[in-house]
């Protein structure tokens, strides 16, 4: 009879003492060798000849169950019995058998499988007695319906389970192949930082008054103008140092003219501010479109 896996006791791991008026062998002196057990604190570096083992420290379980439900399908499944049709005194008997066994073992896991056995017992005993009517006259409901139902459920369950289970699972199946792909050859080089873009532009303003002119005159200036100007001087360069683009020898209002100029090309993506790295200089070019 299949019995469940929690109902073996543990093996012994303490050995029996010695005999009393038994001469002490002394402790060998053993040297970078791992003992095989411990008696009352000593090593023991071989396996002692009247070492006893109890007849019930082993047992081998045939089946595990789950609870009860589980058991009572087990012997329906086992002897082929229609879940419909269930034939109550014989898979009573052999319940009880089976909780009979657990019983001497593990009484705490026994109570819960006595709560099914019981339950089965009042099914049969309602069975055997004469099946009243309802009151609007219709035929009673079989006993074991619920029983039946019980056990319909936990099966579907049970198979559901078993099929997940079934399925390939990650890292227990199969594992994830992980390739690297190099998505593009040519160098992405950083976006150039708000604060760099302003030192650059306060060292154009502070060279700028270094070559200050006190003539005062009115001049008309055109964003639209400085930004063809700015284009021409990048046509046919690869690169333009951010400084190049600035005159600092006609004031300011042109360098702040140009420099929005510049603003709007990037705006409008004819033109990219590239930076190498961290406090690398800042270069200016046409904008690459690819075709």
């Amino acid at each position: 009879m299949p019995r469940p896996a929690e109902a073996g006791p543990e093996a012994a791991h303490e050995l029996p003492p010695a005999p009393a008026g038994a001469d002490a062998a002394p402790s060998p002196q053993v040297v970078d060798q791992v003992a095989v057990a411990r008696l009352y604190g000593e090593p023991l570096f071989r396996m002692p000849q009247d070492l006893y083992i109890p007849p019930d420290a082993l047992e081998v379980f045939l089946e595990a169950f789950e609870g009860p439900l589980d058991l009572l399908l087990y012997l329906i499944r086992k002897q082929n019995f229609n879940i419909l049709d269930i034939p109550l005194a014989s898979v009573t008997r052999q319940y009880l058998d089976y909780v009979d066994q657990i019983r001497r073992h593990n009484l705490e896991l026994a109570s819960e499988y006595l709560l099914m056995a019981a339950m089965l017992i009042e099914i049969k005993s309602r069975m055997l007695l004469p099946p009243k009517k309802t009151a609007d006259g219709a035929e009673p409901e079989d006993p074991r319906a619920e029983l039946v139902r019980r056990l319909v459920e936990y099966e579907q369950i049970k198979l559901g389970a078993a099929q997940l289970d079934a399925l390939p699972q990650l890292g227990r199946d199969f594992l994830r192949a992980q390739v690297h792909i190099e998505q593009s050859l040519a160098p992405r080089w950083p976006e150039v930082n708000a604060d760099d873009l302003r030192q650059a532009w306060r060292e154009i303003l502070q060279r700028a008054k270094l070559n200050q002119h006190h003539t005062i005159s009115r001049e008309q200036l055109s964003v639209r103008e400085h930004m063809s100007i700015v284009l021409r001087r990048l046509q046919g360069r690869r690169f333009v140092e951010f400084e190049e683009l600035f005159d600092t020898t006609r004031g300011v209002p042109v360098l702040v003219v140009t420099f929005i100029a510049m603003l709007e090309l990037s705006k409008e993506r004819l033109l990219e501010v590239t930076q190498a790295e961290a406090f690398a200089p800042i270069y200016v070019r046409l904008a690459y479109t690819p075709t």
